[in-house]
């Protein structure tokens, strides 16, 4: 399951075809010590793209766009497919996300001298005021009620320098 924003935000449908290629992660590194300051740099940035990818998520799900272009802005495959995968279905199910997703991330990890850098990112999402509703006349679709739940994400540097989110898992049988 992608994180619980892709989850929580999905709502599907066929849109326009982002004519943005998804960027490529670094094949080779230099591996270098890096301090403090450059972990603290990563992590904001990792989390910055997070922030983005749950708000480019929510507004996409919300229009209906699986290839709403801000969601290249902050994801990355094989999260990015996913995420416009599961806005496809909803939208062809008639449905859309709907209300308020908290978010309280965290990061857990930063591994700088990794091929290609990564950030992990841990986050208590509440749904509990998210629901999927039907688009035709606003009711929530049965079984679709939110909750807190824990989830994980992977966030990625490329070669531009830009910090996208690849990875993403809800664990919606964890809750926080």
């Amino acid at each position: 399951m992608t994180i619980g924003a892709t989850a929580s935000v999905a709502a599907c449908g066929a849109g326009r075809e982002a004519a943005v290629a998804p960027p490529r992660p670094p094949t080779t590194g230099d591996v270098t010590a890096h301090g403090e300051a450059d972990e603290q740099a990563a992590g904001k940035a990792a989390l910055d793209a997070y922030s983005g990818y749950l708000a480019a998520s929510r507004t996409a799900s919300r229009r209906g766009d699986p290839h709403a272009p801000e969601l290249s802005r902050f994801l990355a495959d094989p999260l990015l497919t996913r995420v416009r995968m599961a806005i496809r279905d909803a939208k062809e199910h008639g449905a859309m996300r709907t209300g308020t997703l908290r978010s309280a991330p965290t990061v857990t990890a930063v591994s700088l001298d990794s091929d290609p850098p990564t950030v992990e990112i841990q986050d208590c999402l509440d749904a509990t005021g998210y629901r999927l509703v039907y688009t035709k006349d606003g009711r929530a679709v049965p079984g679709s009620g939110g909750k807190r739940y824990l989830a994980t994400a992977t966030a990625t540097r490329y070669p531009d320098g830009r910090w996208l989110i690849s990875a993403g898992a809800a664990h919606q049988d964890q809750p926080c």
